[in-house]
């Protein structure tokens, strides 16, 4: 009855380890427009994601977009209204969806800039090389 009582409480406590980390994962949605590009695009292109980041930086997700036919997209660092360095390149899964490579990760200077809103999105074209429509990954 002991053991049994044992293996209770440590069952519990690996429940409660993984709850909190599926609670502190960074879960995003975001709506990408030209005018959140730096300088603004005039477009009538929009796009929707939803984002993951794990504790560990893992990150996963997609990006769906409308009226643009994307060449790239990609996480970069960069605060808002400024343009930064590509940090996770996505690749294109289907007709005008993006996801987030298996395996990709931030690192822990990244995942500050997370929480400091200093990430974004963006999907770029042949028209609008540096990037067509943006979003501001806001934990």
């Amino acid at each position: 009855m002991k053991l049994q009582h044992i293996s209770t409480k440590i069952l519990f406590t690996l429940g409660l380890g993984l709850m909190s980390s599926i609670a502190l994962a960074q879960s995003m949605r975001v709506t990408l427009t030209g005018s959140q590009e730096v300088p603004p695009v005039m477009t009538s292109a929009s796009g929707v994601g939803s984002i993951m980041v794990a504790p560990d930086g893992s990150v996963s997700g997609t990006i769906t977009t409308t009226g643009v036919e994307g060449t790239m997209a990609h996480i970069h660092e960069g605060a808002m209204g400024q343009n930064g360095p590509v940090i996770v390149p996505f690749t294109k899964t289907s007709d005008n969806v993006w996801s987030a490579p298996a395996g990709a990760k931030l690192t822990d200077t990244q995942l500050q800039s997370l929480k400091s809103g200093n990430l974004y999105l963006n999907v770029h074209s042949a028209a609008n090389k540096p990037g067509e429509i943006r979003a501001q990954l806001k934990p």
